[in-house]
């Protein structure tokens, strides 16, 4: 992972579903933006490429919520819906970043209701187990720069993944909650805590998909070593009834917190859900700056 590093900060790609919104897309059904992979995956190089033009390091795949039983549901085979999800890495790939992170999101993110806000699924845990675990067989294969595991709102799952990820390859990996506030994971679990029980196998930790006002508390929190990474939303509230987050697409003003998310040991920064191409713009353009010295 520390190969992959930049200074003053690495910079990640911004919300996939968001810069598809900026082409003209409408990302909708349980889904979401993986529809697009399956008669369109032009669509999603196009959209990773944009965020690579705004100065992104880090691509992050489209897997986040494509799976094989969502895929199944949709009308595919198995087969074909296996070859559809390992098709997410070669898809970023094709937009040509520095690093490719596969995207691995969390159990409620296939359900599509929701739930990955909050991780109180209606499936027992062997269940969601054997739901990642079939998942990360598929994508380990396909051996991408750096795994991504995010948007996870609970310990408890948190720990799922990465035990089945380290069953399956030794591959870097970083590790990012929601947090509900400047203490707990969305699923109420105590940050601090939660970094701890799955840092140690890890390449870097931290949190996305939280308001932005929040990372600084959260970062400061957390003891360890790792990297920190921090790509927040653009600080709207999501409305799971109607599929949508309340407020307008943003980014441009998370330069002005870098320097605290720095400080705090972020060493990579970027965006999700809202934030997107000229949010992205703007980190690069900060990065670029004489605020921190010239680039190594």
């Amino acid at each position: 992972m520390r190969a992959l590093l930049r200074a003053p900060f690495t910079l990640i790609d911004g919300g996939l579903a968001t810069v598809l919104e900026e082409m003209g897309e409408h990302p909708a059904g349980l889904l979401w933006t993986a529809a697009v992979l399956i008669d369109r995956p032009e669509v999603i190089t196009a959209a990773h490429r944009r965020y690579v033009d705004a100065g992104a390091d880090v691509i992050i795949t489209s897997s986040y919520q494509a799976s094989e039983p969502g895929f199944v549901a949709a009308g595919l085979s198995a087969p074909e819906a296996r070859r559809l999800l390992a098709s997410t890495t070669a898809v970023a790939r094709a937009a040509e970043p520095s690093v490719v992170a596969c995207s691995v999101g969390p159990f409620g993110a296939y359900l599509g209701d929701g739930s990955e806000y909050n991780g109180r699924y209606s499936a027992t845990w062997a269940e969601v187990r054997a739901f990642h675990r079939a998942r990360l067989e598929v994508l380990v294969d396909t051996a991408p720069d750096v795994f991504a595991i995010e948007t996870i709102p609970s310990r408890a799952e948190a720990e799922i993944v990465v035990e089945e990820l380290r069953e399956l390859t030794d591959a870097p990996a970083w590790l990012t909650f929601t947090c509900a506030d400047g203490v707990h994971t969305c699923s109420g679990d105590v940050f601090p805590d939660a970094i701890a029980a799955v840092a140690p196998t890890l390449s870097a930790v931290g949190v996305n998909c939280t308001a932005p006002g929040l990372v600084q508390t959260l970062l400061t929190s957390v003891s360890t070593d790792l990297p920190l990474v921090a790509y927040p939303n653009h600080g709207a509230n999501w409305d799971g009834d109607h599929k949508c987050w309340l407020g307008a697409p943003g980014g441009v003003e998370l330069p002005g917190l870098v320097p605290s998310w720095l400080a705090a040991g972020a060493r990579l920064i970027g965006g999700c859900c809202g934030v997107g191409s000229a949010g992205i713009a703007a980190l690069a353009a900060l990065r670029r700056s004489n605020l921190f010295g010239p680039e190594r």
